[in-house]
């Protein structure tokens, strides 16, 4: 049977759990680098601070910045098929890729608009 490795001391210590205010600074100041509000709680984890220890959403922290990750992914896919289209102008799949997202955006759009 394998030995147990030694707690060190070092590794015992937990970070000390921040304020409210701290968090929310925290997780503004990874909306600043550009990060969604997804990857920001990965961030947050890999850090050691869990965002459920907070009663607070990132998406109700960062408010009016809030931008749906679904909608912002199909919006940077539009844009890139977009660049390939002016590009290759006999490209038909590409043309017909750009409508399909575009169309996909603007769905996510409506929806977004009724909630």
């Amino acid at each position: 049977m394998p030995k147990k490795m030694e707690k060190n001391s070092e590794t015992e210590e937990k970070q000390k759990k921040l304020s409210l205010e701290e968090y929310e600074k925290k997780v503004m100041e990874l909306s600043d680098k550009g990060l969604t509000a997804e990857k920001i709680g990965e961030e947050l984890r890999k850090q050691g601070i869990h965002p459920k220890e907070y009663n607070k959403k990132i998406s109700k922290i960062l408010g009016k910045n809030y931008i749906d990750p679904e909608l912002k992914n199909t919006e940077e896919k539009l844009r890139k098929i977009e660049q390939h289209s002016k590009k290759n102008k006999q490209d038909k799949r590409a043309i017909r890729e750009r409508s399909r997202i575009f169309s996909r955006v603007r769905k996510i759009k409506k929806y977004l608009k009724k909630e």
